[in-house]
């Protein structure tokens, strides 16, 4: 817990804290002290001093246009003040107080999305001054600028490569695994990260209009924009305050008597709204966290209990963010295990991604790879050598046509007919195999899907900044008829506010920095951190500390009985205040009882309202 939220509930518990302490003082005096006027001093001076800063946030609320709980428990500390009964009234201040900070403890952090991911910005770039390079402040680039991007620098702008070759990190951004290799010509958007080799380039924009800083300020309108949900405990003071004021106006038309007055309100303050709400959410959040859930406020609790539409992206959320090998495709006399297992000779020593994954499944497939020597790799394009005597090259068939001239014509009739994403294996100086890779759906993902469906999410649509083909490929195997390919972090969302606009409870879950504007943006998103977390989990409202799916679908099933539970408990509160409240306008319950019978309805509260932390 960070220390301003620890902050908040140490200032917020100060109040009930000093009720607490003014009836124990109270108490005290009346035991040890022989002038019985010791005690009602005490609570009678404590109750203007605590009382005074509550009715004045009620009043402040009031003339803002909010008619909350709290406006009953204000009219129940001004009666029992006039009245001089402020035994009654220091309860009232104990509950309302006690309450606002349970509140503020299940209210949980604010997101610092926008700090996180301007901390993560580069604040220098080297642009070439003369024969050399000048360490400038990134505010600095103008369009046209000749920058130096060395390996393992990010980029500081949209730009244009000029010069050089390297593999490019660009998984940040679009959420796709593989990196971009970049050569004279390739577009490259800043916050992409460099790989092996330094690249020239060419500004293309001002670092403040670049891809990266639209994403920070996404992520800050997005959250600038996001309506709070309305507490539950409002929705039904809205009818309850008033019925509390018309039955205090017709016990004192009926007997002309204030102190039964003070009695209605004293049992009718609305501590079940007040306290039924923050204990079940506590409770909730607790039990979340114990599925490795972490929620983050209780607004966010509440909406995972109404969300009916589900938005994933795609890789990293519904597939495992990795490619494997498919299949081997063999070309010529050497068996598919053969070829597979040649090629894991050259590429064990490459740290591409598909180079790992392309020995893990000759690893799986025909056991250690062979020794290769002479090893030569081109960053992002390809790598050869020689292994057992054979002469073995393993990458693009744009590379390979080029070290292999004679075959450039049969290598791009091949790369035609290829789909996907895939590498080729020259064995000898002949077309061997094709590797096709693809990204593995995660384990189970129709068996969530089919869990949100029965939590009652009526729609589930898929956004991906992958190609449009390769997202409706995924989508018809997993039944999802809704999606979009080929999304930039600004067209998710887009689609997440259109959603929400529509009266939408939406849930939106990623995993990468270019889903955190559209998690900001949906009523609930919900991060997985087994990729990272970071930016993604600080722009999200729930984080999943452990990298399953099915947690999605807990997390729902968590919020739906979190506020069930908390709605029963409001409604027997409120159903036991109503009969007190009748009885005590007929003149049975003088105002200290009331206060009394009123925390006994409130331990009852409690007690069913903390079923929501057990399992």
């Amino acid at each position: 817990m960070s220390d301003g939220r620890w902050a908040r509930i140490a200032r917020a518990s100060v109040e009930p804290l000093a009720a607490l302490g003014v009836l124990a003082l109270g108490l005290a005096a009346r035991l040890f002290v022989v002038d019985d006027r010791i005690t009602p001093s005490i609570w009678f001076l404590g109750l203007v001093v605590l009382g005074a800063p509550v009715v004045w946030r009620t009043v402040r609320g009031m003339l803002r246009g909010e008619f909350a709980t709290d406006v009953v428990a204000m009219l129940a500390i001004l009666v029992a003040v006039i009245q001089l009964q402020p035994l009654a009234g220091l309860v009232i201040v104990l509950m309302q107080t006690g309450g606002e900070a349970l509140e503020r403890y299940a209210e949980g952090r604010a997101s610092r999305a926008v700090r996180e991911l301007e901390a993560a910005a580069p604040r220098i770039a080297h642009r070439q001054q003369g024969d050399g390079w000048d360490d400038i402040d990134v505010d600095a680039i103008a369009v046209g600028d000749r920058l130096l991007v060395r390996p393992g620098e990010m980029f500081p702008c949209d730009a244009e490569v000029l010069a050089g070759r390297s593999a490019v990190d660009t998984s940040r951004l679009t959420g796709e695994p593989v990196p971009v290799t970049a050569e004279v010509g390739t577009l490259l958007p800043s916050g992409a990260l460099n790989g092996e080799g330094p690249l020239e380039v060419r500004a293309l924009k001002p670092s403040a209009e670049s891809l990266y800083a639209r994403i920070v300020e996404l992520v800050r309108s997005a959250q600038e924009s996001k309506a709070p949900l309305q507490r539950l405990a409002d929705r039904y003071a809205v009818w309850f305050t008033p019925l509390t004021l018309l039955a205090c106006a017709v016990a004192y038309l009926l007997s002309g008597d204030w102190l039964r007055v003070l009695s209605v309100l004293v049992v009718a303050t609305p501590c079940p709204l007040i306290l039924a709400t923050p204990v079940a959410i506590i409770g909730g959040i607790n039990r979340a966290a114990r599925r490795m859930i972490i929620v983050r406020t209780g607004s966010a609790l509440e909406g995972l209990s109404r969300v009916r539409v589900a938005v994933f992206d795609k890789t990293g959320t519904l597939t495992v963010g990795r490619p494997v090998v498919a299949r081997v495709e063999a070309l010529g006399t050497l068996s598919a295990n053969d070829a597979l297992r040649l090629a894991a000779g050259v590429e064990v020593g490459s740290a591409h991604l598909l180079a790992s994954t392309l020995v893990d499944a000759a690893r799986a497939a025909t056991g250690a790879p062979p020794e290769a020597t002479g090893v030569n790799e081109a960053p992002g394009r390809g790598i050869a050598g020689t292994v057992e005597g054979h002469d073995v090259a393993v990458g693009s068939p744009r590379w390979l046509a080029e070290r292999y001239a004679a075959r450039a014509a049969e290598l791009t009739t091949l790369a035609d007919r290829a789909e996907g994403l895939r590498a080729f294996v020259m064995v000898d100086g002949v077309p061997a195999a094709i590797v096709h890779y693809a990204d593995a759906l995660r384990p189970g993902v129709p068996q969530v899907l089919a869990r949100l469906r029965a939590l009652g999410v009526a729609r589930t649509l898929l956004l991906s900044g992958d190609h449009g083909p390769n997202a409706e490929k995924i989508a018809r195997s997993l039944g999802i008829t809704e999606v979009r390919g080929d999304l930039l972090p600004q067209d998710k969302v887009t689609i997440v506010q259109e959603l929400v606009a529509r009266g939408e409870a939406v849930l939106m879950v990623g995993d990468g920095t270019n889903d955190a504007p559209a998690l900001a943006s949906a009523t609930v998103g919900i991060a997985l951190a087994g990729h990272g977390g970071g930016i993604t989990a600080e722009a999200a409202d729930a984080v999943l500390l452990v990298d399953e799916l099915d947690r999605v679908a807990d997390a729902i099933e968590i919020g739906q009985r979190t506020i069930r539970v908390a709605r029963q408990s409001i409604g027997w509160g409120l159903g036991l205040s109503g009969v007190a409240m009748l009885v005590a306008g007929a003149g049975y319950i003088p105002p200290t009882i009331g206060a009394l019978v009123q925390e006994a309805i409130d331990v009852a509260v409690i007690l069913n309202a903390l079923r929501t932390s057990r399992a």
